[in-house]
C-alpha cells in the first residue's frame, strides 16, 4: 500500500564479523481482510529485544557508518561471540517483540474494520518499524482516548509474571524467589504478588534497588552484596516457604545460593533428616542471561532439586489461549496499576543507531527503561 517514508531497523551479523544495526525504507504490504495496518507510536526496549539487538557485539566499538546505502550503527564482534551467533551470518532480521499504535488501515472483514482508527497493543515481532501488519485477532484494543505509550509494554513483562504465578500454582509451590528484582519486570511482580497475598523473596544488588521495592511494600528484599546476605536469604525462605525461584541473572552461583538456602531453610521449618537431604521439592527456573558465564551448581541441596530454563511462549502454549486472553484482558484492564511501565527516555529509530544512546540503552540499568516512538 502506499505509504510515504515508512521504515524499519534490521539487526545483521556479518559473515566479518560485524553487527549492524540499520534503518532502511519499508514497503507496507495491503492488509489482507483479516489483518490491519498499525502505524507504532511506542514500542519499548526490553532486554529480550537486546539479546537479538546488541548481544553479539563489543559495544565499546560502535561507530556510524552506511551500509548498502543506509545509514547504519556498526560495531565488532569478539571472535568468541562469532561460535555462538554463526545461526545469523548474513542474516538481516527485524526485531522489537511488542508495542503499540494505532490502526491506520483494515482489511474487508467486520472483525478488522472494527478496529480502523483504534489504539491497539500488539506482539509478535517486527516491531521497530513504522507500520506492522498484523491479523485484527492479535490486537488487542485500549480503552477509548488511552495513549499509546499505556500499551506499549503490555505482553512481555506482565504476561512474564502472570506465568510466574501461573507456574507456581500448577507445580505446588506457595511461595517465590526472584532475582534482579527491581527490573521492570521485578517491579510488576512484586506487585501482582501482594495483590495476589503470595509471599516473595526479591533479591537486588544495591541498598537504592532495595528502596524500590520496600517502597512499593515488599517485606523481603535482600542484597546480594552484602556479608549477611546467605543468613537472610535463609530466614526469609523459612519464613516464607518459598520453595520456586525464577532467576534473571543464570550464570554465576546465584541458582545455587537460592538451592542452598531453600534446603537449609526447609531444615528450619522442621524437615527430617535424610542422607538424601529433605524431600521438599526445590528448583529455579532461569529465565534471562544477564550474567553470561557458566551457571554454577554446588552439592549442598541434596537430591530433591532442579534446575531448568523458562520461556513465556511455551509457557503460554502450555496454558492454552483461553487462559492467555484472560491474561491479556487482566494486563490491559491493570495498564495503570500494577503492569504500570516508566520509561526514561522516548527515542526514534534514528536514535536507535546513534553510538551514544545504543551504549546507553545497551546497559540494561534499573528505572532507565527505554520507549521507541518510530513514528518520530
Amino acid at each position: 500500500m502506499s505509504i510515504d517514508n515508512a521504515k524499519q531497523l534490521f539487526t545483521t551479523v556479518t559473515d566479518d564479523g560485524k553487527l549492524v544495526l540499520s534503518v532502511e525504507p519499508y514497503d507496507v504490504p495491503e492488509p489482507k481482510d483479516h489483518e490491519v495496518v498499525v502505524q507504532m507510536e511506542a514500542v519499548p526496549i526490553n532486554p529480550s529485544d537486546l539479546g537479538l539487538l546488541t548481544a553479539p557485539a563489543d559495544m565499546d566499538t560502535v561507530r556510524s557508518e552506511e551500509v548498502d546505502g543506509h545509514p547504519a550503527l556498526v560495531a565488532d564482534i569478539d571472535p568468541k561471540m562469532m561460535r555462538i551467533f554463526a545461526g545469523r551470518k548474513g542474516k538481516k532480521l527485524a526485531a522489537g517483540n511488542e508495542g503499540a499504535g494505532k490502526v491506520v488501515a483494515a482489511g474487508a472483514s467486520d472483525a478488522a474494520q472494527a478496529l480502523l482508527g483504534k489504539t491497539v497493543t500488539i506482539v509478535g515481532g517486527e516491531m521497530y518499524r513504522t507500520h506492522r501488519v498484523m491479523p485484527a485477532m492479535m490486537c488487542v484494543p485500549l480503552p477509548e482516548g488511552a495513549p499509546a505509550k499505556e500499551g506499549a509494554s503490555l505482553f512481555v513483562n506482565p504476561m512474564t509474571a502472570q506465568g510466574f504465578v501461573n507456574t507456581m500454582r500448577a507445580e505446588g509451590h506457595e511461595a517465590l524467589v526472584h532475582t534482579a528484582a527491581a527490573s521492570n519486570l521485578g517491579q510488576m511482580l512484586a506487585k501482582l504478588c501482594l495483590k495476589e497475598n503470595i509471599p516473595l523473596v526479591a533479591i537486588v544488588r544495591s541498598d537504592e534497588q532495595k528502596k524500590i521495592l520496600t517502597d512499593i511494600g515488599l517485606t523481603y528484599v535482600l542484597d546480594s552484596s552484602k556479608d549477611d546476605f546467605m543468613p537472610n536469604l535463609v530466614d526469609a525462605l523459612a519464613e516464607t516457604g518459598a520453595t520456586l525461584g525464577f532467576d534473571a541473572i543464570g550464570g554465576g552461583k546465584m541458582a545455587n545460593y537460592i538451592l542452598t538456602a531453600m534446603e537449609q531453610a526447609a531444615a528450619k521449618r522442621g524437615a527430617e533428616f535424610s542422607v538424601y537431604g529433605s524431600t521438599v521439592n526445590k528448583q529455579v527456573y532461569i529465565y534471562g542471561r544477564l550474567d553470561t558465564g557458566d551457571t554454577i551448581l554446588g552439592a549442598g541441596y541434596g537430591l530433591y532439586w532442579g534446575v531448568g530454563g523458562w520461556l513465556l511462549t511455551p509457557h503460554l502454549e502450555e496454558v492454552g489461549m483461553e487462559r492467555m486472553m484472560e491474561m491479556r484482558m487482566f494486563t490491559v484492564a491493570e495498564r495503570n496499576g500494577i503492569f504500570h511501565s516508566d520509561y526514561s527516555s522516548e527515542i526514534s529509530l534514528m536514535d536507535m543507531i546513534d553510538p551514544d544512546i545504543a551504549k546507553a540503552y545497551e546497559k540494561k540499568a534499573t528505572s532507565e527503561k527505554v520507549l521507541v516512538n518510530p513514528s518520530l
